[in-house]
């Protein structure tokens, strides 16, 4: 009878405790603190020298440059604002909300990556994000594909940022 009460007084302990772990809290803070401060309304600033002057060019012909920009757009190099454009990636839609990307490409590499939309529907979706997707787009900017690691921690988020990025490069042809 010891035995059954010491079993049964250990397990409720155990389960007491394992429900009581706030995962979220521990670690991750000090890991999360520090990253929100890079974040600029999702544009990453190593890219701003060049791209800083195109990008006002460039923001409304949005979808008017497409196809002129992509077939001579290596050969020219004087002239970048006739190579500069902007491609937008399709909404992936995620379980925590939706997730869409813009890229701004010039001469055929990617210059500028904007975040249009991202999970925010509590303040850890805004926490993850803020950690996540200045990394997602220095990578992104980086391998000039989609070929890039996701954020651990931000497995949602990065899903959803892949799918809208595969989109926006499919749609720029690159």
């Amino acid at each position: 009878m010891k035995r059954i009460s010491f079993w049964l007084l250990a397990t409720l302990s155990v389960v007491v405790l394992l429900f009581g772990y706030d995962a979220s809290r521990t670690g991750a803070t000090s890991t999360l603190a520090s990253p929100p401060a890079v974040v600029s309304n999702g544009a990453q600033s190593s890219t701003s020298g060049s791209s800083g002057s195109s990008g006002g060019s460039s923001g409304g012909s949005s979808s008017s440059g497409s196809s002129s920009g992509s077939s001579g757009g290596s050969s020219s190099g004087g002239s970048t604002a006739a190579t500069s454009r902007t491609v937008t990636g399709g909404v992936a839609d995620t379980q925590w909300g939706p997730v869409q990307v813009q890229l701004a490409v010039t001469a055929g590499k990617i210059t500028k990556v904007r975040v249009l939309q991202q999970p925010a529907g509590n303040p850890k979706d805004t926490e993850i994000n803020d950690y996540a997707l200045p990394i997602l787009i220095k990578e992104t900017t980086d391998a000039q594909s989609a070929q890039i690691d996701m954020v651990s921690g931000a497995t949602v988020t990065s899903t959803g940022y892949l799918q809208s990025l595969q989109s926006a490069l499919d749609q720029a042809h690159l």
